[in-house]
């Protein structure tokens, strides 16, 4: 039977967040609380959002310089 995609996706994550848990472990404590607290007071911003998708030819909206094609509408 094959397995759940979902439930694998789920555990991969779970483990990601275990590692991720252990590496925190492994950071002085003061590393953390200096990080926990830049996290706390770094300014959250909106992403830029255009108003239509720009032509491909156009610069892309995100500001690299680059024609929109070749940038974010590669993706």
């Amino acid at each position: 039977m094959p397995e759940d995609p979902i439930a694998r996706r789920f555990e991969r994550r779970r483990k990601e967040h275990q590692l991720g848990e252990i590496a925190k472990r492994s950071l002085p404590r003061e590393d953390l609380e200096a990080e926990e607290k830049l996290l706390n007071e770094t300014k959250k911003v909106d992403p830029i959002r255009a108003e239509r998708k720009p032509d491909r030819n156009a610069p892309c909206p995100c500001g690299s310089g680059k024609k929109y094609k070749k940038c974010c509408g590669a993706k």
